[in-house]
């Protein structure tokens, strides 16, 4: 096994984790913005992972270098989104998860 597809493996099964924790974030957070937070950070993390493993899988090509475009393209997009649906979170009225003691 060559060093390009070490790290192929080693960069796309680093993002698998990161989709695995993002879900369990996903569905043990208690409200939305926890939620949101959660799968915002893991899952751009995750996809920048997994487009990195497959381009080192390609090799230096023209698809390579797309798939590094992609990479790129994604690591701006997602942040920006989850702040948008955040921010429209917030504008709808959606209230912060409080615990019991700090609601007396």
């Amino acid at each position: 096994m060559d060093v390009l597809s070490l790290l192929s493996i080693l960069f796309v099964l680093g993002g698998l984790f990161f989709f695995a924790t993002a879900t369990i974030g996903l569905l043990r957070f208690p409200d939305f913005f926890a939620r949101l937070h959660a799968t915002g950070k893991g899952d751009t993390l995750a996809v920048f992972l997994c487009l990195i493993g497959l381009a080192f899988h390609e090799g230096i090509s023209l698809t390579g270098l797309k798939i590094v475009f992609i990479a790129v393209f994604m690591f701006l997009a997602q942040p920006t989104a989850t702040h948008a649906i955040s921010r429209a979170g917030i504008k709808s009225g959606l209230q912060y998860w409080k615990k019991k003691e700090d609601s007396e």
